[in-house]
């Protein structure tokens, strides 16, 4: 919200501004002060731009070198977030200041640069609390909302004021754990490119196992030591009763190395068998460089999404195939998803859960009838009976599929009936939204034991979802047994009594308690195009 409307407040500022402005700018033989064009020029600037020196009472801010200099330090402390300090120009500022100073400098000069040094301190903390880039530019079908940023002009005046420019960017930044733990994972993976990266495993055709001896096995010793999955391992001694933890062969493939394998495979979403296969060797072989990227950006994610987050909800991350519900007594319900294939995204969105659908049936797709079920249909008509779907007519009315010519259907309906193998499951979770997607149980189970499970159409499975409908009722006082409310074979919504935040969002670093990070697939290609934007030069 603006603070003033500039235009409408700038007679009533001038008329109160303090007797001393007044006869500086009076001054015979100097021509215009620096306020004077500052009015002149305001006009043309931000509203937050015009805002903020609404507030100062159209006192200048940049007066003081000292001042810029330390603004100027302060804007390269912007590399631990992921942003290019660069971008707002710290150079560019002192040497503008020092011209605007200097023995020719205009009045006019001197307010263009305060009011350029504003709009950079103003860009950057934006940029440092909602992010650099416009979602909505990389995504069409972005369906959380842009809000503007939230600063507080009147603290950062007071900051300019101060010099106190690194507590005015420590206040802008998301004040979430999560964002800090990826600061804290930047700044690890910059000392390990720092002190020389780590070593690439050569290509082979067969994959290393336990119990190997070769010299691969050392190489990847000291890969898995550099990022310290080998010390976190060795610390659990009385898990590896007879190996030798102070001085292994480092070319045997023993009980330690195997360990930290594991973890380095589950922290990747790949399979945990311990063998250096293909995927786990590509894994392992991402420079040191294009991990730090992967945390760059997906700061930038956690910059747009990270605000005004409510103490209660419901969050959906779509690479890492996790659902978490943050609920009310502090508690944190985790399970595993199935998420839309990448041809079939599910997509990022923020809404409310609203009601619950028990015992649904399933009214299928346009997509999914076209792609998937005519061709089955029109291989083996016995598919309907099979699947328990019924054939509707737009108005409803059943239809004997024999009387269909599906080669060419026209705008039948296929509709499959409540039960435990419809594809809905026995409960679905609604929420308003433009992409028609929903939580959902599945029959399907076995695909939740994958570590990879991006196999539905866009919608979202989640395991263990009779538990968590329960959590849904009990935590917004809806009073209902998930149960007994299945038991009844019936098909009927359940409002919730309060609607529970959701937020479905893409991620592929994850922070996790511990302080370390993992690193997902990018399963819907999303990464490249985002760093890109990231790094393109800033036009101030």
């Amino acid at each position: 919200m603006r603070v003033f409307t500039w235009m409408g407040s700038l007679l009533l500022m001038l008329a109160t501004l303090s007797p001393s402005w007044a006869e500086e700018e009076a001054t015979a033989g100097e021509g215009p002060g620096v306020t004077t064009e500052l009015v002149r020029q305001l006009g043309d600037a931000s509203d937050a731009v015009q805002d903020f020196y609404a507030l100062r009472e159209l006192r200048p801010a940049w007066q003081q070198s000292d001042a810029v200099a330390a603004f100027a330090a302060a804007l390269h402390t912007l590399e631990g977030d992921g942003l290019t300090p660069q971008d707002y120009r710290p150079d560019g500022l002192k040497s503008g200041h020092r011209t605007a100073y200097g023995t020719s400098g205009s009045a006019a000069e001197k307010a263009r640069f305060d009011i350029q040094a504003t709009q950079t301190l103003l860009t950057a903390l934006a940029h440092l609390q909602r992010g650099k880039v416009d979602p909505r530019a990389l995504d069409t079908g972005w369906e959380v909302p842009v809000e503007k940023p939230d600063l507080d002009l009147a603290a950062i005046s007071r900051a300019v004021d101060g010099q106190r420019f690194e507590q005015a960017m420590a206040e802008a930044r998301p004040a979430y754990a999560p964002y800090e733990r990826l600061r804290s994972g930047l700044a690890r993976y910059r000392n390990i490119e720092r002190l020389g990266g780590w070593p690439r495993l050569p290509e082979r055709e067969r994959p290393l196992r336990p119990g190997d001896r070769d010299d691969d096995v050392a190489l990847l010793r000291e890969r898995l030591a550099v990022v310290g999955e080998l010390e976190v391992m060795a610390a659990d001694t009385g898990a590896f009763p007879g190996v030798d933890l102070e001085a292994p062969d480092p070319r045997r493939y023993d009980a330690v190395l195997e360990a930290a394998v594991k973890r380095f495979q589950q922290r990747h979403l790949l399979e945990p068998d311990g063998v250096i296969g293909r995927e786990t060797r590509a894994a392992l072989n991402v420079p040191v460089e294009r991990r730090i990227d992967q945390i760059r950006l997906n700061m930038e994610r956690a910059r747009w999404l990270l605000h005004g987050l409510p103490e209660t909800f419901v969050l959906v991350d779509i690479a890492g195939y996790r659902l978490s519900y943050f609920r009310p007594n502090g508690e944190i319900w985790r399970s595993r998803i199935v998420v839309g294939r990448p041809y079939r995204r599910t997509p990022t969105l923020r809404s409310e859960i609203t009601r619950i659908t028990v015992n649904p049936t399933w009214t299928i797709p346009p997509t999914i009838l076209r792609e998937d079920v005519l061709p089955q249909v029109r291989q083996d008509l016995d598919y309907l009976r099979r699947e328990n779907i019924t054939v509707l007519s737009p108005s409803g009315e059943r239809i004997d599929p024999r009387e269909v010519d599906w080669s060419r259907p026209g705008n039948v309906m296929l509709r499959q009936d409540a039960g435990p193998q419809n594809a809905l499951g026995r409960l679905v979770v609604r929420f308003p939204n433009d992409h028609l997607v929903y939580l959902h149980d599945t029959p399907a189970q076995g695909l939740f034991s994958r570590e990879q499970r991006a196999f539905s159409s866009g919608c979202i499975r989640v395991e263990n979802i009779r538990e968590f409908v329960q959590l849904l009722f009990d935590d917004t006082g809806t009073g209902q047994d998930v149960d007994t409310r299945i038991a009844s074979g019936e098909s009927h919504n359940v409002s919730l009594a309060r609607r529970m935040p959701i937020i479905i969002h893409y991620w592929t670093v994850n922070p996790g308690g511990d302080g370390e990070l993992s690193f997902r697939p990018d399963i819907y290609e999303r990464d490249d195009a985002l760093l890109h934007a990231l790094d393109r030069p800033l036009s101030l």
